[in-house]
């Protein structure tokens, strides 16, 4: 371009001509690597695994065509039991997850103090070590001889020792503590920017505790404890290695088939068809929950738009 026109021009044109990267464009440059990750790491395995999942393969591995048969296969009673006790699991850790989660934010965000820090140091601990050896120490905690059953025998509160190991009780209490802190965190850090002046206004206007938690705190956090329930819900209807090694294979669930149907020879595909199958209805569980939170919101907010 001649320099004459150019020099016509507005600065900001003059850079934009010799410098194709404005300011707009840092946002975008610095979400590319973790959009490619995204990309790479979870989209195109999705794609290949629904993919892999309408490919029939030989016994020797080669594709011969396309089928529905492996999503036939899955179509029938004992695995839809199984998704559904999954479902009741991820459901039911992340109510307990929850109920312990909030009173616990709460003291921490508002009664924490000098304490603070501290304790959400004590809360992130378990994070720096590895989750096998987390599960070895609930062995010593729960077996027949370890430190729940003696401690109940000293209390006599039983007369002889409990099996709390390879029960369903062992599953919920390793899923519990593996996942609680991903429901305090969200939801610690949405009161510690709660406006607390909300609250006294509505204790000045005559509201009592359970109003003002009912029609004032819940419904702020409300966000942040959709995050925190998908934090825990998500993982644990796919978890497979607390049923395994705490539950003692009495049970199978979801994550358990699939790791099953993938380390088997020939059963890939069927694997892949049965995770397809788990991630719809996980989707389906998710978008039912995210409206039925939207309604409670505007229930407890007297029917306005929370």
């Amino acid at each position: 371009m001649n320099e004459s026109i150019i020099s016509t021009l507005p600065k900001r044109k003059q850079l934009t001509l010799f410098n194709p990267f404005s300011k707009k464009d840092i946002p975008f440059a610095i979400g590319c690597p973790a959009l490619i990750w995204q990309i790479l790491f979870f989209y195109l395995p999705i794609l290949i695994m629904i993919v892999s999942s309408i490919f029939l393969l030989s016994k020797e591995g080669d594709v011969q065509g396309v089928t529905l048969d492996h999503f036939r296969a899955c179509l029938n009673a004992m695995h839809f039991s199984i998704i559904f006790r999954s479902i009741g699991v991820a459901l039911l850790t992340a109510l307990i997850c929850l109920l312990i989660a909030f009173p616990f934010a709460y003291f921490l965000a508002f009664r924490g103090g000098r304490y603070k820090n501290l304790l959400l140091f004590f809360l992130i601990v378990p994070f720096w070590t590895n989750f096998l050896l987390h599960v070895c120490a609930w062995f010593f905690v729960l077996e027949k001889n370890g430190f729940l059953n003696n401690l109940l025998l000293s209390l006599n509160l039983v007369k002889e020792p409990i099996h709390f190991l390879n029960s369903f009780f062992s599953v919920m209490l390793m899923m519990t503590y593996h996942y609680l802190p991903f429901m305090i965190l969200p939801i610690y850090s949405s009161l510690e920017k709660f406006n607390f002046s909300l609250y006294e206004a509505s204790s000045d206007l005559g509201a009592t505790w359970i109003q003002t938690l009912k029609t004032v705190l819940i419904p702020l956090t409300m966000p942040a404890i959709r995050l925190g329930f998908l934090l825990v819900y998500i993982p644990s209807f796919g978890e497979f290695a607390i049923p395994e090694l705490l539950g003692g294979d009495k049970y199978y669930y979801a994550g358990n088939v699939v790791t099953h149907y993938m380390l088997g020879e020939h059963t890939a595909p069927l694997g892949a068809a049965f995770t397809v199958m788990c991630s719809c209805f996980l989707v389906i569980s998710i978008g039912l929950f995210l409206w039925l939170t939207k309604k409670l919101s505007k229930f407890l907010m007297g029917g306005c738009q929370s």
